[in-house]
């Protein structure tokens, strides 16, 4: 079995930082600590999910891209979400590290919930495999 303790560190410390902004929304400070928590909580998913697809399926996990995880993690059922929305997750990542502003900062907050919701589901099915 893959070791699950850093993923599980890490949305630890995203459920924190979404606890305080619920809170105090209008800090710019803990805005901008939620982006980036969503950055490194979205890169060890994907990671634990490449992980966990070499351990369950060696003969084709090596050279598996990005849409053929998403896909064969659905197929597993250890995802609350479709290809189409772990894009997305993806897109707004990839934006959030590259270019920063207001708007850029908007849309990431505003998939940050549902993001939280894919990784304790996601954490959840792991843990009982």
């Amino acid at each position: 079995m893959i070791d699950l303790k850093t993923f599980e560190t890490a949305i630890g410390t995203f459920d924190e930082i979404l606890a305080r902004y619920a809170k105090e929304y209008n800090d710019d400070a803990i805005r901008d600590a939620v982006i980036q928590r969503f950055e490194y909580t979205y890169s060890l998913a994907l990671k634990t999910l490449m992980r966990y697809l070499r351990f369950a399926m060696p003969e084709t996990a090596e050279s598996i891209t990005f849409n053929q995880t998403i896909r064969e993690a659905n197929k597993m059922g250890l995802l609350l979400s479709n290809l189409e929305t772990w894009d997305n997750y993806r897109q707004k990542r990839n934006i959030a590290s590259c270019i920063y502003n207001k708007n850029v900062a908007n849309e990431v907050i505003n998939i940050t919930k549902k993001f939280n919701n894919e990784v304790h589901y996601l954490l959840d099915k792991l843990k009982r495999e």
